[in-house]
C-alpha cells in the first residue's frame, strides 16, 4: 500500500508571502498596502492619487514581486520543521499557485529553505488540480494545508475524502481570513505550526492504525 500524501500551500502556510510584498510595494512601487483584509483590491492604493489599484495592476505587481523579490520570503516559524517530521511518516508535496513557469524558482526556493518537495503549481481552484496529484499518487490518506478558505471549499467538493487543514501562519493576515472549519470546508482551523504538527501526525496515526486493524 503507497504511503500516506500531505498536499501543503506554500505562501502563509510555508513561508510569508504578504508582509514582504507590502514592504516592497512602499519600498519600490508607490503604492500602500493595509493588511486589513483579504481583499487585495480594497487594500492596495497608490500613494501619489490615493486611487485604488486596479486588478490586473495587482495580478501585475503580484508578478513582478515573484519574478524579483522571492529572496525576501523566510519561513514560517515551525513550517520547515514541521513539514521535516512529517514527511518521516508520509510522502510531501507543494501546491502553489504561481504560473507553471515559476514552478523551478519554487523548489528551488525552498530548496534552499530546507524543505525538499516536489512542487506542483496551479490557477484558480485547487480541487481539480487535487485530484490529479491524488490519481498520480493513490495515497492511502491524504491531508491538504492551505491558508485560502476557497481552496477548501474547493478540494471538500471534488476530494471530500481528503483531510483539510486550514492554516494561515501570517499573524498580520489570519485574523482577517474567513475560517474555512467553521464554513464546514475544512477539518480543523490551525494558524500555529506548533499545533497544527500535532494535529497531522494525529491523521497519518489515525491512518496507520486503521490499515494495522483492517
Amino acid at each position: 500500500m503507497n504511503r500516506p500524501l500531505i498536499i501543503s500551500d506554500c505562501d502563509e502556510v510555508l513561508l510569508h508571502m504578504v508582509a514582504h510584498f507590502r514592504d516592497w510595494l512602499g519600498e519600490s512601487e508607490g503604492v500602500d498596502f493595509t493588511i486589513g483584509s483579504s481583499n487585495f483590491a480594497r487594500a492596495m492604493r497608490w500613494r501619489e492619487s490615493g486611487e485604488a489599484v486596479a486588478e490586473r495592476d495587482i495580478w501585475r505587481l503580484l508578478g513582478r514581486f515573484f519574478d524579483t523579490e522571492m529572496d525576501r520570503q523566510h519561513p514560517i516559524e515551525g513550517a520547515v520543521e514541521s513539514i521535516a517530521a512529517l514527511a518521516e511518516h508520509a510522502d510531501v508535496v507543494i501546491l502553489t499557485n504561481l504560473n507553471d513557469e515559476r514552478r523551478e524558482r519554487r523548489a528551488r526556493q525552498l530548496t534552499e529553505h530546507g524543505i525538499d518537495a516536489r512542487v506542483f503549481t496551479n490557477q484558480g481552484p485547487k480541487g481539480p488540480a487535487l485530484r490529479a496529484i491524488l490519481d498520480e499518487y493513490a495515497p492511502s490518506r491524504a491531508v491538504f494545508i492551505d491558508d485560502l478558505p476557497q481552496h477548501h471549499h474547493s478540494v471538500a467538493e471534488i476530494a471530500p475524502e481528503v483531510r483539510r487543514l486550514h492554516l494561515c501562519g501570517e499573524p498580520l493576515l489570519a485574523p482577517h481570513i474567513d475560517c474555512a472549519h467553521r464554513a464546514g470546508h475544512a477539518h480543523a482551523r490551525i494558524d500555529r505550526w506548533a499545533e497544527a504538527l500535532p494535529w497531522l501526525l494525529d491523521q497519518l496515526a489515525s491512518e496507520t492504525q486503521n490499515r494495522e486493524n483492517a
